[in-house]
C-alpha cells in the first residue's frame, strides 16, 4: 500500500488535520499537501511517518 494511502486512511480513522499530522510527525506542516502533489520522501522521513501510523497515535 502507498504511503500516502495510508496517511489518508489514518487521518480519515483518527480525526487528526493533514497540518498536525504534517507537523507531529516531521515537523512540516506542509507534509501532507506536498505529498498530494507528488513530493517524494527520503528513507529517513519514510521511517518516522510509518513509525508514527503503526503506532496508531492520535
Amino acid at each position: 500500500m502507498s504511503l500516502l494511502l495510508e496517511i489518508e486512511r489514518y487521518l480519515r480513522r483518527t480525526g487528526v488535520a493533514p497540518t498536525t499530522f504534517g507537523r507531529r510527525t516531521v515537523n512540516d506542516p506542509r507534509l501532507v499537501r506536498d505529498l498530494r502533489c507528488g513530493r517524494v520522501p527520503g528513507e529517513r522521513m519514510r521511517r518516522r511517518i510509518e513509525a508514527v501510523l503503526r503506532a496508531g497515535v492520535r
